[in-house]
């Protein structure tokens, strides 16, 4: 397959290394975040991934989505117009993954914290919270995966109902309120950590990634696997429904 790569930050990097080394794929084009991108940029490749940022991502969104080349996408920090790009993939007729987190491991962490808010939510005595730890050069917060977290406890928990992502001093957390803590702490890959808490039992279910390859080999794979799919079912996609395939 052929790769064109857009961002050329460190998850960009590990992503066109993680190609090279693989010796039966190659990188097409490799777009810096500053990049004009044109539909025409793309022609030739078999998959689009793009780690950048909110702004370049949300700019470069209409020129990949008329190349018709199926888009994967590990920038964050847009979730609050999800629904507009939903509908502008539609509305093309293209391809598009979303995943705030491509790693494997953390994907099988989260559906084991969901899980696991399920199995304590007919238990009142047992509460949970959610934190996660990243390098000082992380941009947004909470993470992505945090947030994609959150949303997985309420929806298996229905004792919570709300996020909260900073405390006040002015009032104490209420019962359906999900904590979701964030610390930005010197070069930390990423740690992710669901805690669940009674006055006898204390569970803790943890993630921490070791080094960037987790996450660029999983965006390489969703890659492959969107553009099998892309010909007969395009759509929006997340990195649920690669796995769930998967997992079958």
């Amino acid at each position: 397959m052929r790769f064109t790569l857009v961002g050329n930050g460190r998850m960009g990097q590990q992503v066109a290394l993680v190609i090279g080394q693989s010796g039966c794929h190659e990188i097409s084009a490799l777009l810096d975040v500053d990049t004009p991108v044109v539909p025409e940029v793309f022609k030739g490749s078999d998959a689009i991934i793009d780690f950048t940022v909110r702004e370049a991502f949300l700019n470069n969104l209409p020129a990949m989505l008329l190349s018709r080349v199926p888009v994967i996408v590990g920038t964050t920090g847009w979730d609050d117009v999800m629904g507009d790009v939903k509908e502008k993939v539609t509305e093309a007729g293209a391809s598009l993954l979303y995943s705030a987190n491509f790693s494997l491991g953390v994907n099988i962490f989260l559906r084991t914290v969901r899980e696991a808010a399920r199995l304590i939510a007919p238990f009142t005595q047992f509460d949970i919270a959610f934190a996660e730890q990243h390098h000082t050069g992380k941009a947004d917060f909470p993470s992505g995966t945090a947030l994609r977290a959150a949303d997985m406890i309420l929806s298996a928990n229905s004792r919570k109902k709300t996020v909260v992502r900073e405390l006040s001093d002015e009032r104490k957390l209420a019962a359906e309120e999900l904590q979701v803590a964030s610390l930005r702490l010197g070069s930390v890959f990423g740690k992710h950590t669901a805690f669940i808490d009674s006055d006898a039992d204390e569970i803790v279910i943890s993630h921490t990634a070791k080094n960037r390859s987790g996450f660029a080999s999983g965006a390489v794979e969703a890659a492959i696997w969107l553009a099998q799919r892309h010909a007969t079912n395009p759509g929006f996609y997340t990195m649920d429904d690669f796995l769930n395939e998967r997992l079958a």
